[in-house]
């Protein structure tokens, strides 16, 4: 039997505002998608060891400063670094 596909949510940086970020998490379950949520203030490297230990197909980045210039970049690093060319990384700032 096929495992349903595991995708990785996560609110980087100082961002406080995470209730788009589990909207996003609860229609992907409903959608028949196993979600880990991190909840708020995670750094790119809790982000790229939660996907590691987490076994993670995919990563939703929810933030809504303009971090993502600096964020995304680092986390497409550490996630080549770790072996997880792999995982599709995604955001939005809802």
């Amino acid at each position: 039997m096929k495992r349903p596909v595991r995708v990785l949510v996560a609110k980087v940086g100082l961002d406080g505002h995470d209730r788009g970020a589990k909207v996003i998490a609860t229609a992907l379950r409903d959608a028949g998608m196993e979600v880990i949520y991190t909840g708020l203030r995670q750094t790119p490297e809790m982000v790229v060891n939660t996907a590691l230990q987490e076994d993670v197909d995919a990563i939703g980045i929810s933030i809504l400063s303009g971090a993502h210039n600096t964020i995304f970049p680092k986390i497409i690093s550490l996630l080549k670094e770790k072996g997880l060319d792999d995982v599709l990384l995604t955001g939005g700032g809802i």
